[in-house]
């Protein structure tokens, strides 16, 4: 068993298959003896089953109900392509304003949300416009997370992906106040992906809020311009699903809420 517990030490989440690997032997041959072995690890509190072919590793002297699991490692290991996204790619990089319990990662599998001690762990499809795994894995970061590898949306894609779905992100408050703690932004890739993503409200929501922060961020007429020739035709709300009274931004497009145009958050901080 001495094995076994050495590979718990340097793998705090792990998948059957990662063990079953390690392992040595032959998947046909080794699928009953590993099921096996790992069920006599967690009925003897070295392991804790997150979900069937999911586990977390229980430090020595820990107690299994109440060892804190790393959220962002268990979303990592959902889907074997998994890539955390939206706000969890926020927090993964310490720019989130606010912390949830709530985890996205997405993926091309059919995945049910997995609901594990007070989290939520949820799949997302992938945005339609990124065709192919190149694209797909397009600005993607691979960071050590507690000596394993984790993939995540690096920040410029990030900005763009919250601003295209909001509601994985927290809502507008949470929006602006995480990217504005964003001290640089590599703006001809924001501008490329957004492009990429072919949304015009999207391109559009992107152009608003760089020419929001023109100043902070170095933001240039030559970054805005191919955003403004992509916007849409009509003017469309910033959110499809809150189409609340707002005001014409008439250079976007964009029907903007007042708490939006005018950050009012902001006088009550």
């Amino acid at each position: 068993m001495q094995r076994a517990t050495t590979f718990f030490a340097k793998h705090p989440v792990f998948t059957i298959e990662e063990f079953t690997e390690w392992y040595g032997a032959s998947r046909e041959t080794a699928e009953r003896t590993v099921e096996a072995l790992l069920a006599y690890h967690v009925r003897n509190g070295h392991l804790v089953r997150i979900r069937k072919g999911l586990y977390a590793a229980v430090p020595p002297a820990s107690e299994p109900s109440s060892v804190p699991i790393d959220p962002f490692l268990v979303a990592g290991k959902l889907a074997p392509d998994a890539i955390l996204a939206y706000h969890t790619a926020l927090e993964l990089h310490g720019k989130a304003h606010s912390p949830t319990h709530e985890f996205f990662y997405l993926t091309s599998l059919a995945a049910r949300t997995l609901q594990f001690r007070g989290q939520r762990f949820r799949a997302v499809r992938r945005p339609s416009a990124l065709r192919s795994e190149q694209l797909v894995r397009s600005n993607v970061l691979t960071v050590d997370r507690m000596g394993l590898s984790v993939r995540v949306t690096n920040l410029e894609r990030t900005m763009v992906d919250v601003l295209d779905r909001p509601h994985l992100a927290g809502g507008w408050e949470e929006i602006w106040r995480s990217l504005a703690s964003v001290e640089f932004f590599d703006l001809d890739a924001v501008v490329a992906y957004a492009l990429l993503l072919d949304n015009a409200t999207t391109i559009a929501k992107v152009g608003f809020f760089l020419e929001q922060h023109m100043e902070s961020l170095m933001v240039t007429e030559s970054h805005l311009d191919p955003l403004r020739r992509r916007r849409p035709r009509a003017p469309h709300y910033l959110s499809r699903a809150d189409r609340s009274p707002g005001k014409l931004v008439a250079g976007w497009n964009l029907v903007v809420p007042p708490v939006v145009l005018e950050k009012a958050w902001q006088e009550v901080s």
